[in-house]
């Protein structure tokens, strides 16, 4: 989820303190893609005998910035001069939980003498407390566990690498980490999924990053000359960790899942003093996530939930096909004489898929015979994403990189199915974080633009800084040297609406949900450009994002580019059983589906729709069940009904998030004229 970095250098080396300095600075700009929310860089000084900490609710590159570091690195720097080692390392922060206005929720964390970043999510965090009832808790962050069950390890056995291996074994979620302590003269990093690389020259340097791509732009920076420019990067595999001395820089590999050789933890006479400074934001005092849960309580909150509508009668009143669930409010909706919609005469049935034997003969070209990672799978933490992961791993065999991109709406829930899984597959997770502040900035925006002159056709306009996906997708391809591309697009998503209410007639024979031809393009182009002139408010800091969006989803070409659910059968309750047992895969509080848990715009386009329009993704969703024979129509409309129930808790947080409103804009959203009412 996060960015991890360091850079470790024994004493008396040959590299010159202008190219650490260079060195260091540009692997933790290059780390700021993984986290923008907070930071913090720790710096060991030997001569001194302290471990230096500073960290705000700020990017690393304002960090880098400040007063407080430059003077820190000065010291570390002389310290360097004066015969020795250098070793600092750091933290690009992509909030999950624990509020990164609170400065013992950013990292490093400091606890029990050991100083700590970790990258990832703990999902057991509540339960490794309670079980270790001897621990104190005293901050929100999952990291917090990882240091105090470290302690109490070494407290009971002198073997540094066992006391790690018993400690992270405990753990439930993915982690890499870099922890340095006060009173060893030991560097520790360790990963479970392998989202932690390192380049060195076997005698000099230790550099490390959580991605490969990080450290092979860097060695080909002139900066990185004099660290040997032939030397190998390695990734820490899955379930594997380093044990560095700091004086020597000597290496002691050790396995998490089994008990290794002997490391010794020999604790220094004097320990360390720690000092620790702090930044603040002072442009922002906005926490970057809230979990919906704080919402669970609807008691306290009932004046709000009761702006909610349920149009549910009037909306049971609506003609509807006597096939699927479409209404007659439905775009470009047309009924024949038996009652049957022609988005059902269109339709053309996708079960028949081509089979998992085809794609595995489709894969073999790219498949890697050394084990090394070989296809880039997009995950969103979604159940069709986990799913589509899951028989990647399992059933094609290949050695998928998971690919998120987090533009600011994706859920904590979602963030922690995602570590849920990678944790529990041993996959690397490639994370490229947005200025999450500023696209929802946009999102605020473009909804008060919409709100004063609310078109259902510039819905999806909340939505365009999410299709970067495609564009970072991209780039992680061509950074890893991946070519392979596998998709859990399910065919079932396509709604056909979104473009309807912009003007554009159904196609019925386009390849994917997202395929838009050059002439419905233009189309779809002048009706956006002519709202946005309707309503002025549209023109914000957001165009040059949306007009990329558009670029991204419709014109970017596709190469090397496959869909699971083109070769292999999507089966709800198969799909529902795998994620959930297996993987513990977590659901939403406010809803009984698994679909669109992870994605905090839904609750709200999905509430619009219903109530102004009478229907939303449910309704799409499981009429292309009924007609590919999945549901009958009976259970799909009960479905539907269960479905498109506000869901209040996830609507909270998302126009908390975004700056909102809830009482203003929901009050909104009512009085626009139902089509329904007509």
């Amino acid at each position: 989820m996060c960015g991890i970095f360091g850079l470790l250098i024994k004493p008396q080396t040959h590299i010159t303190s202008k190219n650490i300095d260079l060195v260091f600075r540009r692997i933790a700009i290059l780390s700021e893609s993984r986290g923008k929310d907070s930071s913090g860089i720790a710096f060991r000084n030997e001569i001194e005998q302290t471990i230096d900490v500073i960290k705000g609710d700020i990017p690393i590159r304002q960090l880098l910035s400040s007063n407080e570091f430059k003077i820190q690195r000065k010291n570390s720097i002389h310290t360097y001069e004066e015969g020795f080692g250098f070793a600092a390392f750091g933290h690009a922060r992509l909030v999950t939980n624990g509020s990164q206005l609170d400065e013992v929720n950013n990292q490093p964390v400091l606890k029990d003498n050991i100083v700590l970043i970790h990258n990832g999510i703990i999902i057991n965090v509540n339960e490794l407390w309670s079980e270790h009832s001897d621990l104190h808790r005293d901050y929100l962050i999952d990291t917090e566990i990882i240091p105090a069950l470290i302690r109490k390890e070494l407290k009971c056995q002198n073997d540094l690498a066992n006391s790690i291996s018993t400690s992270l074994c405990q753990l439930e979620g993915t982690f890499s980490i870099a922890a340095m302590f006060q009173d060893m003269d030991q560097f520790v990093l360790a990963t479970n999924n392998g989202s932690l690389y390192y380049i060195s020259d076997d005698e000099n340097y230790i550099l490390f990053a959580s991605e490969g791509y990080f450290l092979e732009k860097l060695r080909k920076e002139q900066c990185f000359n004099e660290l040997v420019e032939e030397a190998t990067i390695r990734q820490i595999e899955a379930d594997k960790g380093l044990i560095i001395n700091l004086k020597t820089l000597e290496i002691n590999h050790f396995s998490i899942s089994q008990n290794t050789h002997f490391v010794p933890n020999t604790i220094l006479s004097q320990p360390y003093t720690l000092h620790k400074q702090l930044l603040e934001n002072k442009s922002s005092k906005n926490e970057v996530v809230i979990d919906p849960a704080v919402y669970i309580n609807r008691f306290k909150e009932n004046r709000l939930y009761n702006l909610l509508e349920n149009n549910v009668e009037a909306i049971n009143k609506l003609r509807r096909c006597t096939k699927c669930l479409l209404p007659e409010t439905f775009p470009f909706i047309v009924y024949d004489n038996v009652g049957v919609c022609n988005y059902c005469n269109g339709y053309k049935p996708k079960m028949q898929t081509k089979g998992l034997d085809a794609l595995k003969n489709l894969v073999s070209p790219y498949r890697h015979k050394d084990k090394s990672p070989d296809c880039i799978v997009p995950f969103s933490g979604g159940r069709d994403s986990t799913y589509s992961l899951h028989i990647i791993k399992k059933e094609l065999g290949l050695n998928p990189i998971a690919f998120t991109y987090d533009w600011g709406m994706v859920t904590d829930l979602a963030r922690r199915n995602i570590a849920r899984v990678c944790g529990k597959l041993g996959v690397e997770n490639i994370l490229v974080s947005a200025d999450i502040r500023w696209k929802r900035e946009n999102i605020r925006k473009n909804v008060l633009a919409w709100l004063k002159n609310p078109v259902l056709g510039m819905i999806p306009l909340f939505m365009a800084g999410d299709k970067y996906f495609f564009y970072y997708c991209n780039q992680v391809k061509k950074q890893t040297g991946i070519d392979l591309n596998i998709w859990g697009i399910n065919y079932l998503e396509n709604t056909e609406f979104k473009t309807g209410f912009a003007g554009l007639p159904p196609n019925f024979d386009k390849k994917r949900i997202y395929s838009l031809s050059i002439q419905n393009q233009l189309k779809l182009f002048w009706f956006v450009g002519s709202n946005i002139l309707k309503s002025p408010g549209y023109l914000n800091q957001s165009v040059f994002d949306s007009l990329g969006s558009f670029a991204t989803r419709y014109i970017s070409p596709k190469k090397d580019y496959y869909h699971l659910f083109d070769y292999y059968s999507w089966d709800e309750n198969e799909i529902n059983g795998i994620i959930k047992n297996e993987y513990k895969w977590e659901s939403a509080i406010d809803t009984k589906s698994t679909w669109r848990v992870g994605d905090g715009t839904a609750s709200f386009y999905n509430y619009i729709y219903y109530t102004v329009a009478g229907f939303s993704e449910n309704d799409t969703f499981r009429s292309n069940q009924i007609r590919e024979g999945m549901l009958d129509r009976e259970t799909a409309l009960q479905l539907c009904n269960e479905d498109n129930i506000a869901r209040y808790e996830t609507l909270r947080w998302y126009l908390e998030i975004v700056g909102l409103n809830f009482s203003e804009v929901i009050t909104r959203v009512n009085a626009i004229p139902k089509l329904y009412q007509n």
